[in-house]
């Protein structure tokens, strides 16, 4: 009998048990997981790291740093959000100095954000004149501004713009339209301007210019444009829905440049967040004028009438004139090129370009002035001194035998002695210089050119020129280019204005598209300027912010609070 012999003893030490098992493979698989995922991590971290050393490095070529597919739109964005600064044009103004003048801007793989960015005067004489014709604003300009400037001189191009340029070149030089932008201009001034401001001082409250003085430049060019008077400057500063449905509408706007087309198309089409905001200011904007427009084609009759009729007393003739020198009811005589009456909606786009250009322009301009002179008060002091020259010439004067009014506030500036100051003109071109009222334009390439400084250009790229940059650039304006220096506009050798290039000092345009109202809006900077510093101290208030807006025009973001002191008789003519 075979007999089998017993199982050796199993030892608990050597042989582990089924779950010892399991739980021993499963810590090792979890370890390894473990592991992997580290691994992983490992390469994911190195991989952003390359990245974003690899795009940091770009930034001393290319000026900014260049992320993969989002191109170089995080640092516009950061800068635009204020997340690095509070002053886009000055963010902007460190990268051109950086790439002498000229960059390139690439936005996101999916978007139309690529442009050429220059402050170059040779690129500028370039674009402007030398090469006008394959420089045009071009269909991504129309197509972001449509909404609100339509088809008006400021967003046309070609035949289009020809038109309308050349009937606003005939009228903004004629006499009548000369004695129309005085004759409102003095009536503004003397006759809202000045009460509001002495309101002010009577109850000794601070007031911001800059809304004061664009609420005065809005009237004056609704006067020009549409031969209507709004009304935005009373006392009691009242709100006007055109004035502010026309202010929102260029902010949003603007916004549209620096997002993508495909995201604000469809915000536009959904209806949402900034685009909405946008269709119901232009909705505003579209009311006033289409009002207007109506009323005066029912009118024009009755006025053509009243003008022919030689009963008509002196101040009705006086008051049919001044309506029919407006540029509305000038284009409203005209015909288009098929020999018809142009559309409302023509007509809308003609004086809302006009006023955008009228209204923004001068206001900011002049708020930028005020906040120069407050830090400058010697350079106030030399214009004070010139005023004062020019109102005591008048009672020496055998040509003009006036009375001299002991009241200085009655003093009436004429415009052969707005004419006649220089330091005051070259104040406002040195206040221009480093805050241009349009500190960025736009344009297109039709055909494949080539830079003076050697920058490529292909079919299609949009060029973006940078006036503000061109006051901050030591190339054009030497080291002291960020001083406000008025002599520097004056000859040494007897104090006359000289004017500069249009291409060194572009705050006016240049070229064919040269700016037609520098003249008017000289005349209409002065003439305020000089009656606000001959009667009154402007001083900012302590404290209060000062920045530039991102808008189409270089508004103050937080306005301009100031606090007025009388000038006494003694103190003025001392």
């Amino acid at each position: 009998m075979i007999t089998t012999p017993p199982s050796p003893p199993i030892n608990n030490l050597t042989c582990p048990s089924f779950s010892e098992t399991f739980v021993a493979r499963n810590l090792v698989s979890g370890q390894l997981f473990f592991l992997h995922h580290i691994q992983i991590l490992e390469l994911f971290l190195a991989l952003c790291v390359f990245i974003t050393i690899h795009s940091l490095r770009q930034k001393k070529r290319h000026g900014l740093p260049v992320w993969p597919v989002l191109g170089m739109l995080p640092s516009l964005s950061f800068a635009v959000l204020g997340l690095q600064t509070n002053n886009l044009y000055e963010w902007l103004s460190q990268v051109l100095c950086r790439q002498n003048g000229t960059f390139l801007f690439q936005g996101p793989w999916f978007s139309s954000l690529f442009s050429v960015i220059t402050s170059d005067p040779r690129n500028l004489e370039h674009l402007l004149k030398t090469k006008f014709s394959n420089f045009p604003k071009g269909p991504y300009f129309r197509d972001t501004v449509r909404d609100l400037l339509g088809d008006g001189i400021f967003n046309a191009d070609d035949e289009t713009w020809q038109r309308q340029r050349k009937t606003a070149s005939i009228e903004f030089h004629s006499a009548k339209f000369r004695q129309l932008t005085a004759d409102s201009l003095f009536e503004l001034v003397h006759g809202r301007l000045l009460p509001v401001l002495e309101d002010s001082i009577k109850h000794s409250t601070a007031i911001d210019l800059q809304d004061i003085l664009l609420r005065l430049t809005f009237d004056n060019v609704c006067m020009i444009a549409f031969g209507v008077d709004p009304g935005c400057l009373q006392l009691g500063l009242p709100k006007i829905p055109f004035a502010q449905a026309f202010e929102d509408a260029t902010e949003a706007t603007v916004m549209r440049f620096v997002t993508p087309s495909c995201l604000w198309k469809t915000m536009r089409y959904l209806n949402l967040g900034a685009e909405r905001k946008l269709k119901r200011s232009i909705r505003g904007v579209d009311e006033f004028a289409e009002d207007v427009i109506r009323t005066r084609k029912k009118e024009l009759p009755l006025l053509i009438s009243a003008t022919n009729n030689s009963n008509a007393s002196n101040d009705d003739d006086k008051k049919n004139k001044q309506i029919r020198s407006d540029l509305l009811t000038v284009f409203m005589g005209l015909k288009d090129e098929r020999g018809e009456a142009f559309s409302d909606k023509f007509l809308r786009d003609i004086c809302v370009n006009f006023i955008l250009a009228g209204r923004d322009t001068s206001s900011v301009a002049l708020s930028w002035f005020f906040w120069l002179l407050h830090h400058n008060p010697e350079v106030e002091h030399k214009i004070l001194q010139e005023i004062c020259r020019i109102v005591g010439a008048r009672t020496s004067s055998d040509r003009d035998r006036e009375i001299k009014s002991d009241d200085d506030e009655a003093v009436v500036f004429k415009p052969e002695e707005i004419k006649k100051m220089e330091y005051l003109h070259a104040a406002l071109s040195e206040a221009l210089r480093l805050y241009p009222s349009v500190p960025l334009d736009h344009k297109e390439v039709v055909e494949d050119d080539v830079f003076p400084d050697g920058t490529i250009l292909k079919k299609g790229t949009k060029v973006i020129y940078a006036m503000y940059t061109m006051g901050r650039m030591e190339a054009i304006w030497g080291k002291d280019c960020r001083e406000y220096k008025p002599e520097r506009w004056l000859r040494s050798s007897d104090g006359r204005f000289m004017s500069e290039s249009a291409y060194k000092f572009t705050a006016f345009n240049g070229g064919p598209r040269l700016c037609l109202g520098k003249d008017f809006a000289y005349y209409q900077m002065k003439f305020v300027a000089a009656s606000i510093i001959y009667r009154y101290r402007v001083r900012v208030v302590e404290n209060h912010p000062v920045e530039p807006k991102l808008a189409l025009t270089m508004y103050m973001k937080h306005g301009l609070k100031v606090t007025l002191q009388k000038r006494d008789h003694a103190g003025r003519h001392k």
